[in-house]
């Protein structure tokens, strides 16, 4: 096949999507045969097929043929999607190179030129890793007005998808959801080029993901998932696809398919040497953690956490489940004080939450999820509603008062079914079991922890199932005898020996024996942990 033909079927290819054939054959001539506008294909299919060492030689070899011809206009668009392109798999240095060429080139021009936005739009992405986000907001606001003067639906989309993240950060949710399904508009429309649609409805998807809006996230993957699979050779954005069909299916409870998801997610990361697998190996942790898998899961977390990836909270309620209540405690607490913004602090609310009660900090539990409540009055979102009910019902049941507790958990429990998150549903229907047997309803508690039982048997919830099972057994875990259980609750209201013995009308000697019992069966060590314990097992 001669070079007119290989230059024809692979333009070809490239209008028809398939680009791994548009790479192989725009790639065949040398580049220094090819015109700026196929080495722009070329560019784009390698960038989309994760070939970034083409990619990257097709924007240079464009760049210097523009630059040479005298058009700087166009080599600075060459410089910014080459500066896009490198920081994509991490090579800031070059990236910064090529920016600043893009920057020079356009000194001595207008203003107001396309060009310019697309060097904005690297700058805004510079601000906001920088952590710099009003400047990035003034940027992404430049980006989106250059994109609707000179009818680029690139600038656009991408400008509106910035002001959206970012306003959702300063907490005005329901403004921020409005400039993303704008954004995601152009884009669903097909006015976008690839590369830049991909990377908004990635970007939109992971903002769904944030505050958990469950509905969103649920139908923007689907369209990001029809999107990928429209193009068969696809492997740029394939793996944070996969990784958001993994985080709906944790929530439906899919846990297995799950798994296989995370496991293409990884395989695609890596395929393409970038640094985002460390999100894969969370959302395993979270998986193998909900599965009673603890090794796994800890492997998991340290594994999210040496690529990067924060392992809280999912590492705290690891250390819950493992008893090490005081180590969740402490690191919840400087979680706290730490993490500022309400979209990362509605995510960590609940589980401080549980942690708290679980420490028998009472108190702190009963402020996180009246906040939780305030966040998720603010953002508007139905799920996270339904958190910050969960949150109140459960400190109510923990401080002895179950009228208060039910409605509470009934609404999460309902938001829950209806939005399909059944192993979160099923921990409201055995809070609310637990509430009717401390209102001395026994039959209404035993059918609410059946159902929520076999729903734990059901998606493969190892630990919460024992938990049902140990509360219908009489609400004593572990063996725990009636004798051993009025001690332990002492222990957690903080009694002495002495006055536990005077209340019960035992001996001292009998208290310690006890004690001793009750550290053996429940794995403690401490009268610390073992108060943790009855917290934990709502026992106190």
């Amino acid at each position: 096949m001669d070079i007119v033909d290989e230059l024809i079927q692979g333009r070809e290819a490239y209008r028809r999507h398939e680009w791994r054939a548009a790479r192989d054959r725009l790639s065949a001539p040398d580049l220094d045969t090819l015109d700026p506008a196929d080495l722009h294909a070329l560019a784009t299919a390698a960038y989309l097929v994760g070939d970034t060492e083409t990619c990257v030689q097709a924007w240079q070899r464009s760049f210097q043929v523009h630059h040479d011809d005298g058009d700087h206009l166009a080599a600075a668009e060459d410089a910014s999607w080459l500066t896009f392109a490198l920081v994509r798999v991490g090579n800031e240095a070059a990236a910064k190179g090529w920016q600043a060429r893009a920057a020079r080139l356009l000194e001595s021009e207008s203003d107001d030129v396309p060009e310019l936005g697309f060097l904005q739009m690297n700058q805004m992405f510079e601000q906001v890793f920088s952590g710099h986000f009003e400047e990035a907001f003034r940027l992404a606001i430049n980006v989106a007005e250059s994109g609707r003067r000179h009818r680029q639906p690139d600038l656009i989309a991408v400008g509106l998808m910035c002001q959206g993240r970012l306003t959702m950060y300063s907490g005005r949710v329901p403004e921020a959801l409005t400039l993303l399904d704008e954004a995601l508009a152009l884009v669903a429309a097909g006015e976008v080029t690839p590369i830049i649609a991909g990377t908004a409805y990635c970007t939109m998807v992971d903002a769904c993901q944030e505050i958990d809006d469950y509905r969103r996230m649920t139908d923007w993957t689907r369209m990001l998932t029809n999107w990928c699979e429209q193009q068969p050779d696809l492997v740029a954005f394939t793996g944070q696809c996969a990784v958001h069909r993994a985080q709906i299916m944790r929530v439906h409870g899919a846990w297995p398919d799950a798994l296989e998801e995370l496991e293409l997610a990884q395989a695609r990361y890596e395929a393409q040497d970038l640094g985002e697998v460390g999100v894969v190996h969370y959302e395993r942790g979270e998986v193998l953690r909900l599965q009673g898998e603890l090794d796994g899961a800890a492997a998991a977390y340290d594994a999210a956490d040496n690529h990067g990836h924060d392992p809280q909270p999912g590492l705290t309620l690891l250390w819950l489940s493992q008893g090490r209540v005081d180590a969740a405690v402490a690191v919840v607490r400087r979680l706290l004080d730490e993490v500022l913004d309400p979209v990362h602090r509605s995510r960590l609310l609940s589980a401080a939450t549980e942690v708290l009660i679980a420490g028998g900090d009472l108190d702190g539990a009963s402020a996180a999820a009246d906040e939780l409540d305030q966040i998720a009055t603010s953002f508007g979102l139905v799920a996270l509603s339904a958190s910050a009910a969960y949150a109140r019902g459960s400190v109510a049941l923990a401080r002895s008062e179950p009228a208060e507790a039910v409605p509470q958990l009934r609404l999460a429990w309902r938001t829950w079914l209806d939005l399909g998150a059944r192993y979160h549903a099923a921990w409201a229907r055995t809070r609310i079991g637990q509430a009717f047997r401390a209102m001395g309803d026994e039959d209404s508690a035993r059918a609410e922890l059946v159902v929520a039982g076999r729903t734990f048997d059901d998606i493969g919830a190892v630990p919460a199932r024992g938990e049902v099972e140990r509360i219908l057994g009489g609400g004593r875990p572990d063996g725990l005898t009636a004798r051993e259980l009025e001690v332990l609750r002492l222990v957690a209201a903080g009694r002495t020996n002495p006055q536990i013995a005077a209340e019960l009308f035992l001996s001292e000697k009998t208290v310690a024996r006890h004690l001793s019992n009750i550290f053996g069966k429940t794995n403690v060590t401490s009268r610390t942990a073992a108060a943790a314990y009855a917290f934990q097992h709502q026992l106190a």
